[in-house]
């Protein structure tokens, strides 16, 4: 279990960077298209990206299957007519929710950033490593005190790091992505309930198509891009559908099948780091002392929450 959860963690890791460098694609997209023009066509990417991916997995799955001769037929038989529709039905159900969540969380971050700033954009949206734990104790899930405590110091640093006006002030983008943290909420919640269930990799195309068809039932009605728009925001798309859902939904699937929801929500919450290195990587923006305070102190709470904590019997032996 230890070598799973590490291997979640480092999952999830990477998880952050490859959606903290999505910023910079994101705000670049926003530049040629509209909301649910630009998510429509980049989770049809990340959906086709996996499909091969997908294809060989199963194929290897199916020969190390038929190979194993020793396997009793009339179980094979009974695990294909009642687990087999079980475990499809499953997928199905968990492709849709989570599909549907993304599809409002990920349009309204967009819409958000279309009139809010930037910075305000990547602490709002980052607010659901507050609100993952508050649904969990609906939900009856015990949240460790030192979790807690990491939640206030990495909000503490995202302040520093992402609000740079004196006055907190919500305009209307601001509402957008505080209503897009609470249903990345209910996405992280639900990937880490199905990902128990159905295989991860599957799980990950149904909720890209899922996003990508009702993003584009929303587009019909607000604007259809041209051939030019989709060629000039080629490469933002490219890297917001291959890389960003293909590859970080994706490792963020697989990395909660080891990981807690409200660590993992900890951790993926570095994007806002990464986000603010990308910016000055990339678009040469500097760095203020008070931000890099901010990212040692999301940093910290992230490494707060790994440290093991020994139980009470454990103390008292």
């Amino acid at each position: 279990m230890k070598n799973n959860s590490l291997k979640g963690i480092i999952l999830l890791l990477i998880t952050a960077f490859v959606w903290g460098v999505a910023f910079v694609a994101q705000s670049s997209g926003m530049e040629h298209m509209n909301a649910f023009a630009f998510n429509s066509i980049r989770n049809m990417i990340g959906a086709i990206v996996l499909l091969p991916v997908l294809f060989v997995s199963l194929r290897k799955k199916n020969d190390t299957y038929s190979k194993d001769v020793a396997y009793d037929r009339s179980v094979r038989a009974k695990k294909s007519n009642s687990v087999f529709f079980t475990k499809h039905k499953d997928l199905l159900m968990g492709g849709l929710v989570c599909g549907t969540a993304l599809c409002i969380a990920s349009n309204l971050q967009q819409l958000g950033m279309q009139h809010s700033t930037v910075g305000k954009s990547a602490f709002i949206t980052t607010l659901y490593i507050v609100f993952v734990p508050i649904v969990g104790i609906f939900l009856k899930k015990k949240v460790p005190l030192q979790v807690w405590f990491g939640v206030l110091i990495a909000m503490a640093g995202l302040y520093l790091l992402c609000m740079k006006e004196e006055t907190f002030v919500l305009s209307i983008g601001d509402i957008y992505l505080l209503l897009c943290a609470f249903f990345f909420t209910f996405q992280i919640m639900l990937v880490e309930h199905y990902v128990q269930k159905v295989n991860g990799l599957a799980l990950s195309i149904l909720q890209f198509f899922v996003t990508s068809i009702f993003s584009g039932i929303c587009m019909i009605f607000t604007e259809i891009p041209s051939i030019t728009d989709i060629s000039n925001c080629a490469i933002p798309l490219l890297y917001a559908g291959g890389i960003s859902c293909g590859i970080g939904y994706t490792l963020q699937i697989i990395g909660q099948k080891y990981v807690p929801s409200t660590i993992a929500s900890l951790i993926m919450s570095l994007e806002s780091v990464i986000a603010a290195l990308a910016g000055w990587f990339l678009l040469h923006e500097v760095l203020t002392q008070k931000e890099l305070i901010g990212c040692g102190l999301v940093f910290i709470a992230v490494l707060l929450t790994q440290i093991p904590v020994k139980s009470k019997k454990s103390i008292g032996n």
